[in-house]
């Protein structure tokens, strides 16, 4: 398997250099400053690949290149959208990158509602706590559907939340939750985050299928001549959140996806924590389900609570069983292997991670750090060497 790490370019205070003590040889990034809807200039991918090189390290997985909103609603100048899609597939593919990740996903990326919970030893993480989403969703969107989305015990405790909190609580949390937007990392403040999810209205889950099917229909054939693979990044987390449909948050929804244009060229990004944080996903069992689409895999590791809430885990400790998940990948790659193919090996990286040590005194993004996706790296290092990997 090919250890990998996620760099943000210019918007990340992590630097290749130190990236290449990690002990990584792939680098995943992406032209985040470019604005969604953009064609991806070839020079530009050129000068980030050159940059990449330089520093001893290959970039192997696009990640990510995004898809317009509009194409999720199915609404806009779309023939002009999917052609700047395709242009920036080839201008990829010219520069040897194959591997596109991204998502469908409506509006945000990932949702959470602490970006720094505290855990034990003094290390922070990401946490996604109900009660919180609820207050967000119920009393300050003011979205009354939402009351329905969530258990009474949920909902009271929400409204206690809501009672007891400050301006600064209020302006903390709506930071957590855009904190996942995408792209040049635009942000709205209420009133900017009502008008966005109106512009949704009426695009239920099977129009956003219908959506994805057709974004599917318009691109794969041109992954397919240009020899790349695309792999969808699961729901994060995997249940409709802001009256959004998610269609991608289990092993039917991902059956749906390969089914949707059967081609090899359309793939899945296993993210373990992504699937694992919802309770009826087995996700060594979903992983050996798929495997053979199995493009791309984000490593790491959640904790639910029965509530609906859930963090971010030590890699190893969380409650997927990471041995299983990568020894169903391990043997996936060694099927491919046996078959002769030159793109066997499967790309990963240590996703997310806790911050921690001198990762609390630097500028870090959210769920990216230095020292705790290190360790999450060596852990997982450490699985794949006793697996015979």
């Amino acid at each position: 398997m090919i250890e990998s790490w996620r760099w943000y370019g210019a918007l990340d205070d992590i630097t290749l250099p130190e990236i290449a003590q990690t002990g990584a040889k792939g680098i995943v990034t992406a032209l985040h400053e470019i604005p969604y809807g953009e064609v991806w200039g070839a020079e530009a991918i050129a000068a980030r690949n050159a940059q990449v090189k330089a520093a001893g390290f290959e970039w192997v997985v696009v990640e990510s290149l995004p898809i317009h909103e509009d194409i999720k609603k199915g609404t806009g100048d779309l023939d002009r959208l999917f052609g700047t899609y395709r242009q920036s597939m080839a201008n990829l593919a010219a520069e040897g990158i194959k591997t596109i990740c991204y998502n469908f996903m409506p509006l945000l990326d990932w949702t959470r509602t602490d970006l720094a919970a505290p855990v034990a030893g003094g290390a922070t993480c990401l946490r996604f706590e109900a009660v919180r989403m609820a207050a967000f969703e119920v009393h300050m969107l003011g979205r009354e559907a939402a009351c329905d989305d969530y258990p009474t015990e949920v909902l009271e405790k929400a409204a206690l939340w809501f009672r007891n909190s400050t301006d600064a609580d209020r302006s903390e949390l709506l930071n957590a939750v855009m904190a996942g937007m995408p792209g040049a990392f635009d942000r709205y403040d209420i009133e900017g985050l009502r008008g966005a999810l109106a512009r949704y209205e009426g695009v239920d889950r099977d129009a956003l299928r219908a959506n994805y099917k057709r974004f599917l229909d318009e691109v794969i054939p041109t992954a397919e001549e240009l020899g790349m693979r695309l792999c969808v990044h699961p729901d994060d987390p995997p249940r409709d959140i802001l009256g959004l449909p998610r269609i991608v948050s289990n092993g039917d929804d991902l059956d749906w996806v390969l089914a949707a244009h059967d081609s090899p060229a359309n793939g899945i990004t296993l993210c373990a924590g992504s699937l694992g944080a919802n309770p009826v996903n087995d996700v060594p069992a979903i992983a050996a389900r798929v495997a053979e689409r199995i493009h791309f895999a984000h490593l790491r590791n959640v904790r639910k609570d029965p509530d609906g809430s859930f963090e971010e885990a030590e890699h190893l400790e969380g409650d997927t069983d990471m041995v299983a998940l990568v020894s169903v990948l391990l043997q996936e790659q060694e099927r491919r292997r046996a078959q002769g193919r030159e793109d066997h090996t499967i790309a990963f990286r240590p996703d997310h991670g806790h911050h921690m040590l001198s990762d609390h005194a630097r500028k870090l993004i959210p769920g990216y750090p230095l020292i705790g996706r290190l360790r999450g790296l060596a852990e997982i290092r450490g699985v794949i060497k006793a697996l015979g990997g």
